[in-house]
């Protein structure tokens, strides 16, 4: 008999305010997952119950609420109390006697609340989708982050590291991972958080907590050494194993520590962040030096005590790919596994995989794990809506040569991605061998910053050819240098500031159709790269269904469109195949 488990993130109450997702496992397997923002097109869908990933879990085995065995819950309320004298004093921060009273209130309902009837809020939205609601376990935060990082990296042991800006009362925690579990060797509780202060210094910077943090790790190649900018963050920062930033994190969210850094600078904060001076891409470089030097001084601490010279990590801030490098250069460390979808949005991963032992758990191979469309049902909408497509006997050749003459391509295909990287199929494409590509591609279709580098798609056989220490990275999450000699390739998705990029490699077994893409495309050009940034346009999600996609097609400069077996183009596309081979072209984009 099969049995069904569903994991899902809330981000209401004391499940946390940002990317809910759910994952639905038969037998223990992940076989679908999405998260929330792709259905409400609202991004990290803050305050929001997952209402729609549920659904969308159930409707792909066609199953009722109750079909579910259990239920996992990637948050155990009933810790937050081990921070309790944190929320009191926090709250008698608050300016005036009501707002204190207010929050102290508050701060009451919430205690009672997560020890009397810590799920009574999520029960109560599952009862508006279907009756009777299974059974509801509940879990550590970053026990669900570590397992989603250890149980699937395929190691016997390692040692792992989950780093955040809190879970219920924790922000960065040590773990021994081995076939037995995961043991937790050490805690940084929360508000001494490594997220939080990289979330401060993203605000100050002008942009937000949770969605600018990657902003400001591609400006810090830009800055260089400047000694005024780290010696006051060094006020505020001890680093080491036993790192503390507590002087500027100690009230919840970035306010606090902005006015610290405003006072401290005599610099008020971004008001327009993108076009940055030298001052505030050196203090960019500063924060991210000092993240790395805190980490990097957690592995060297903890891998000879962990007794494994393997490294995993999860958690929001091991989305900082420049990090990730940091770790897997260290001498110490002999290899590395960072969990794809490494934040919130990957805890209902974790949830799945926690409650297993790690060796029950399949090496992760790829996370498409969302929605697929069926080419009859696109034709059909694409029909009726009288837009005109066509159907080309050798699709990826087609493709490959529109890209190779220029075109801008939006590209989707098969199951959409979990997590915040397209890797395939829910992308943008271009030829990576000019920086004209960048730029049109910044400009014309992301409507971003100029400065911001883009990643690349390379076939896994090409990754030593091209990086240094090429190895396989299917997930787009680590960095690499460029080899000297291969950067005039790659132009478009080289880091203009430090000579790396962000690299997913692809096999065959992984996605056929991609692979087959840029194997054309190698055939043409002689580089086996592409280009690949996300379907969405800046601010929004990444698209989900064809409908999104042709939406976003003709509102963004996008050249063609790629649906399926179906190629929609613009009236302004001039293809040029007889020039493919030879040197890039630069098309207009259309509009």
């Amino acid at each position: 008999m099969v049995r069904y488990t569903l994991a899902f993130k809330p981000a209401i109450g004391l499940y946390g305010q940002h990317d809910p997702s759910a994952v639905l496992f038969e037998d223990g397997t992940p076989v679908f997952g999405i998260e929330e923002e792709r259905l409400t097109r609202q991004k990290h869908a803050p305050e929001t119950f997952p209402t729609n990933a549920i659904a969308a879990c159930l409707e792909h085995r066609d199953l009722e609420l109750a079909d579910i065995d259990r239920i996992l819950l990637p948050y155990d309320p009933t810790l937050r109390s081990q921070i309790r004298g944190h929320y009191v004093t926090d709250a008698l921060r608050a300016p005036g006697l009501t707002r204190k009273l207010s929050a102290l209130e508050q701060t009451a309902v919430d205690e009672l609340t997560s020890r009397l009837a810590p799920t009574s809020r999520v029960e109560r939205h599952l009862e508006e989708i279907d009756t009777p609601v299974p059974p509801i376990e509940t879990l550590s935060h970053h026990r669900c982050h570590a397992a989603s990082a250890f149980h699937p990296s395929g190691f016997e042991d390692a040692l792992v590291l989950t780093i955040d800006a809190k879970g219920e009362y924790d922000s960065t925690v040590v773990w021994r991972g081995s076939e037995d579990g995961l043991t937790r060797i050490h805690t940084h509780e929360h508000p001494n958080s490594l997220g939080l202060f990289y979330a401060i210094i993203t605000e100050y910077l002008g942009y937000r907590m949770f969605n600018g943090e990657g902003k400001v790790m591609g400006l810090a190649p830009y800055g260089q050494y400047n000694p005024e900018i780290e010696r006051t963050l060094r006020e505020f920062v001890d680093v080491g194993p036993d790192y503390d930033v507590t002087d500027l994190t100690k009230r919840w969210g970035t306010g606090y520590g902005v006015e610290q850094l405003e006072a401290a600078f005599d610099r008020p904060r971004t008001d327009s962040p993108g076009e940055f001076d030298q001052w505030e891409k050196d203090l960019a470089y500063t924060a991210q030096r000092l993240l790395e030097e805190i980490v990097c001084e957690l592995v060297r601490e903890y891998v000879p005590q962990v007794g494994s010279t393997r490294v995993a990590l999860a958690g929001g801030v091991v989305l900082n790919c420049k990090l990730n490098k940091a770790i897997r250069e260290l001498p110490i460390v002999d290899d590395t596994f960072v969990q794809p979808v490494a934040h919130d949005a990957g805890l209902a991963l974790g949830a799945g995989w926690a409650t297993q032992r790690p060796t029950a758990v399949d090496p992760l191979e790829s996370v498409y794990f969302g929605p697929e469309y069926d080419a009859d049902e696109i034709e059909q909408r694409l029909e009726t809506n009288k837009i005109a497509y066509s159907k080309p006997d050798d699709l990826e050749r087609y493709v490959a040569e529109c890209l190779a003459a220029g075109a801008l391509v939006g590209w989707f295909q098969g199951r959409t991605e979990l997590g915040p990287r397209a890797l395939g199929a829910r992308s943008i494409l271009a030829d990576p061998r000019t920086a004209a590509s960048r730029d049109r591609a910044n400009r014309f279709v992301k409507h971003r910053e100029e400065w911001r580098p883009f990643a690349p798609s390379m076939l896994e056989e090409g990754a030593d050819t091209y990086l240094v220490d090429g190895q396989p990275a299917p997930f787009m999450i680590d960095t690499f240098d460029v080899r000297p000699e291969r950067a005039e390739d790659l132009a478009a998705v080289v880091h203009p500031a430090d000579g790396t990029t962000r690299p997913q490699t692809v096999r065959e077994d992984q996605h056929p159709r991609y692979h087959r893409l840029l194997s054309e495309f190698e055939e043409l050009t002689g580089v086996p790269v592409l280009l690949n940034t996300s379907f969405n346009d800046h601010g929004e999600p990444i698209v989900n269904t064809p409908t999104e996609a042709v939406k976003d097609f003709y509102g963004m400069g996008l050249d063609v469109l790629v649906l399926e077996e179906y190629i929609l183009e613009k009236d302004t596309v001039e293809r040029l195949p007889e020039h493919a081979a030879g040197e890039p072209q630069t098309l207009v984009p259309g509009n």
